[in-house]
């Protein structure tokens, strides 16, 4: 059973923006109290946490993003989607979509996509 999915492109180009959706089925986003990341897994480097919305709408991005990443969401199809502006090969990752426990901005977290391979290349 799929609690969280990840959706979107495979291969980017560089300079371009990058866009993944992660459609939940473990409740509703907008459920209090909770909160939802995006974490990445670069190839031979352990997980980093991008970014969090909290189930108010508000969001958290980690300042090593140097305000490229932005996410976003639509309640209707309880949805959460990030944006990474301005990619290059050093953005190449496995990106996740997980349900976040402890702190808004460590990669801790209860539930998790299985993770989608995003390679930046020309």
């Amino acid at each position: 059973q799929v609690q969280l999915q990840e959706s979107g492109p495979g291969l980017v180009k560089p300079s371009q923006t990058l866009s993944l959706t992660c459609t939940v089925s473990i409740g509703s986003i907008t459920a209090s109290f909770k909160y939802w990341k995006w974490i990445r897994q670069p190839p031979g480097k352990g997980l980093e946490w991008m970014g969090t919305i909290l189930y108010s709408g508000t969001t958290f991005y980690s300042p090593s993003l140097k305000s490229r990443a932005s996410i976003s969401r639509d309640t209707s199809k309880n949805q959460f989607t990030l944006q990474l502006s301005s990619v290059t090969p050093e953005d190449t990752a496995v990106y996740y979509c997980a349900r976040g426990t402890g702190t808004i901005t460590s990669t801790d977290y209860d539930y998790r996509g299985q993770g989608t391979q995003v390679t930046v290349s020309s």
